[in-house]
């Protein structure tokens, strides 16, 4: 099977070596924005450089069977629709689209040509969430009550950066939300979110929080609380806490995870805590990919389609709203449910 990757920045490079070394892949076009660095990528993995537009007409190296989408953010939407003219599979690196008008369109060319579009929320493949709902699935933990969901980044990214990302809920906490609907099986029903940007300045001049905060109603009365900061020093720390009438978990809690505990015979700072994402999550991402390609040859279901996609975009637009204007939003004032 040849793949076709779009993005050659941090992400791109690392599913790139990936999609590489797996046995079902014999073959591996690269293209970025940047020609230079699809070039570096190419030669590190012994992929083919090809223009983004070759990609989709063949005028470079041939067509491939399907694509890898881990460009700029701005650009997902419309590649997501070009593969779905094309008829080819796409993977696609959160977000489909920053804004709800986007992301529906491009939903609605890819439920118009019938393809397929997977999304990468890595979360779902990883062995700490599987098992925890696992748990909730079986009952192990009786009705449960509470959630506690929290992502907190070592260092805020570039200012460049925040004008882009659609703000800390679209860009960050979108994956709590996800997962939190993934792990339970509920919906959320209503949302209490608000915001600091006493942190960096970019964050103001961006219009942007460096730290949030909701309170989320799930449609079974389960509570939740997510919480996120992009100016976590002890290192990345993405934890979630399930906590029911008969047991309570966590996921995410090992040697490795930023917390030191204040009791006198409590565990010390970790000697080695987790730097970010891609080593955090890394078995993950393998996983997500090894997925799609199963996904591509008929072996498997799709995991994760646009519409859950659509879902914790969602989420993250009620929590938007709350913060602005200081209230609960109820979803069913968001359109596109």
């Amino acid at each position: 099977m040849r793949i076709g990757l779009i993005g050659t920045g941090r992400i791109g490079a690392f599913h790139a070596e990936v999609l590489s070394r797996h046995p079902a892949v014999d073959g591996l076009l690269v293209a970025d924005a940047d020609p230079e660095r699809a070039a570096a990528t190419a030669a590190r993995t012994g992929a083919a450089a090809v223009t983004v537009g070759g990609m989709f007409t063949g005028a470079d190296a041939g067509v491939p069977d399907a694509v890898v989408i881990c460009s700029a953010t701005a650009s997902h939407a419309g590649l997501i629709a070009r593969a779905a003219r094309a008829g080819l599979p796409a993977f696609c690196e959160k977000p489909i689209a920053l804004d709800l008008p986007g992301t529906l369109g491009a939903l609605a060319e890819v439920e118009a040509a019938g393809s397929v579009l997977q999304l990468g929320f890595m979360r779902r493949f990883d062995a700490g969430y599987a098992a925890a709902r696992a748990a909730v699935r079986e009952g192990r933990l009786g009705r449960l009550h509470t959630v506690r969901a929290v992502t907190s980044d070592p260092a805020p990214p570039p200012a460049a950066y925040l004008p882009l990302s659609g703000g800390l809920y679209r860009d960050c906490l979108v994956h709590d939300f996800d997962i939190l609907r993934w792990v339970t099986g509920r919906e959320v029903r209503e949302v209490y979110a608000t915001g600091s940007d006493a942190g960096p300045g970019m964050f103001r001049a961006a219009g942007d929080v460096d730290t949030a905060a909701a309170l989320l109603t799930l449609d079974d009365g389960t509570l939740a609380t997510a919480t996120a900061t992009r100016c976590n020093g002890a290192g990345y720390d993405v934890r979630m806490e399930l906590a029911g009438e008969l047991d309570q978990i966590a996921v995410g809690l090992d040697d490795r995870t930023p917390v030191t505990s204040a009791e006198p015979l409590g565990p010390g700072a970790p000697v080695k805590p987790w730097p970010g994402f891609l080593e955090r999550f890394a078995p993950a991402y393998e996983a997500e990919l090894d997925a799609y390609l199963r996904v591509v040859r008929g072996e498997l279901a799709n995991p994760c389609d646009g519409r859950e996609a659509l879902s914790a975009l969602r989420i993250a637009e009620a929590c938007e709203v709350s913060r602005r204007e200081r209230r609960p939003v109820a979803m069913a004032e968001i359109p596109g449910g």
